[in-house]
């Protein structure tokens, strides 16, 4: 029988706020444990949560670059659930009336275009970390130093058919979020993580099969081979004759499967209810149209901007468009060397082909070894004739390595292109005069053989003869040879 998978994901995405989302203590990931706490995250009783109005907004960021409705009123909530990272018995998060709700995120898998309904994308706070085996084997402590981090929920409807458009739609959520400046989308660190919903049903039904709920991933590529697995898990039970249970799993990366953590046959009973120590959320709209209005440009419309003003291709600005830091460096060396669709795609060949490689990221963040504008005041040089690319890769290699400006550089170094016309003229005769042979067969009709005095002049001139200069004055002098 062919199966269908249906596929719902919900990402916990960390918001880029300073302090957490109901008190002041810090929000920095990698301080020593349980040094970012206070009596409100860490639970104690008689403290009250106080909303962050930051975070707040960032949450209402997020859900307008993800097109979705935001609510001038909405109800923050206790989810009920005992574990030990969750000191207060319950979690404040969003569940009936969910501060964004109603959004989509189109993505592309093998040429095909889909559209992925966004259910709600809500405000909680997160949980504390159990940190199993810090001691030994059966020891678990707890870090609160997450404890009351703000987070976006982004819960999808269950649109999504194969592990390979749960990859597409996670690597393009990730970008828009980054984009957005709401996350920084660093995996390694859990401020980007993903639970994802798996079941399947017979191709062509309707209802939907029994889940299993795979929690935690922190990789695309343990997201999507975690879904296949799961779903060549659920077609041998079917057409074994067994039935799927609803548990929850985790992904093994080292056996490659996804193992049980532990069963939920019913949903969960959360038993939410508003907090009483907190009021609704009210937004104007006029806060969210300042908000709106203050949105950074988004991955697709700058894609499409970069095509359109600076002749980019669609792969340029897909590669350029990677990451906003990228992309703002690109636009820098672009817009210095002075813009328009010649000098952008050739400050794309070059951003691509000579930066990118050394470039360091983290986070939000990127280095670079190079500042734009003078990677710009590089390809100035090339672009009126003063540099060939191949020195300009030489110069690049040397302010590498000293820290100086290009055109401090190109000085030290003596890489400026000889354009005087004169002395190539002379170096040109030379040239011929040295190789009778050649010029004889040149003569005869093996004009091919230009590249041969090309070549023994950029030897002769260490490469610092203008390329185009020489092909000219050589055509021309061995031309007037040959009448001669």
């Amino acid at each position: 029988m062919p199966w269908e998978a249906v596929i719902g994901l919900e990402v916990h995405a960390q918001l880029l706020s300073r302090s957490k989302l109901f008190c002041g203590c810090s929000a920095s990931y990698g301080a020593p444990p349980n040094t970012h706490v206070c009596p409100v995250c860490l639970g104690m009783p008689g403290a009250l949560p106080v909303p962050n109005r930051g975070a707040i907004e960032l949450a209402i960021r997020a859900g307008l670059a993800l097109g979705c409705t935001v609510r001038t009123q909405s109800q923050l909530d206790r989810k009920s659930y005992f574990y030990p990272d969750l000191a207060k018995g319950y979690q404040i998060s969003q569940y009936e009336r969910a501060i964004n709700e109603d959004g989509e995120l189109v993505i592309e898998v093998e040429g095909a275009e889909r559209r992925i309904g966004i259910r709600r994308a809500h405000l909680e706070e997160d949980a504390a970390k159990n940190v199993h085996g810090a001691a030994d084997a059966h020891t678990t402590v707890i870090d609160f130093n997450r404890a009351g981090v703000p987070l976006v929920e982004i819960v999808t409807h269950p649109d999504l058919r194969s592990a390979a458009e749960a990859e597409a739609y996670l690597k393009k959520l990730r970008e828009v979020l980054m984009f957005a400046r709401v996350n920084d989308g660093n995996l390694e660190e859990g401020s980007f993580r993903c639970d994802a919903n798996v079941s399947i049903r017979p191709a062509g039904a309707t209802a939907l099969g029994t889940r299993s709920e795979l929690k935690n991933i922190n990789s695309f590529r343990f997201v999507r081979r975690a879904i296949e697995h799961e779903i060549a898990r659920q077609e041998a039970l079917l057409e074994a004759g067994d039935r799927v249970v609803q548990e929850t799993r985790t992904w093994h990366e080292p056996t490659g499967t996804t193992v049980s953590m532990r069963s939920k046959e019913e949903a969960h009973d959360y038993r939410y209810f508003p907090d009483p120590d907190l009021p609704p959320l009210a937004v104007s709209a006029e806060d969210v149209e300042a908000i709106r209005a203050a949105l950074p440009e988004l991955p697709d419309v700058r894609r499409a901007r970069f095509q359109r003003d600076l002749g980019l291709t669609e792969y340029d600005a897909g590669v350029l468009c990677a990451h906003p830091a990228i992309a703002t460096y690109f636009e820098e060396v672009a817009a210095a060397l002075g813009g328009g669709p010649e000098l952008g795609k050739k400050a794309a060949n070059f951003v691509q082909s000579e930066i990118l490689g050394d470039v360091s990221l983290d986070g939000l963040e990127a280095r670079f070894s190079v500042p734009a504008r003078e990677v710009a005041e590089l390809l100035g040089m090339v672009a009126d004739g003063r540099l060939s690319r191949n020195m300009a890769k030489d110069a690049l290699a040397a302010m590498r390595e000293t820290g100086g400006g290009a055109r401090e550089v190109v000085e030290r170094e003596g890489l400026a292109q000889v354009s005087d016309v004169s002395a190539i003229e002379a170096a040109v005769r030379e040239a011929v005069a040295a190789s009778p042979k050649q010029v004889a067969q040149y003569r005869a009709g093996q004009t091919k053989l230009i590249s041969y005095f090309v070549e023994h002049m950029m030897k002769a001139t260490k490469g610092a003869a203008d390329p185009r200069l020489v092909n000219e004055l050589l055509k021309k002098t061995l031309d007037s040879t040959e009448e001669e």
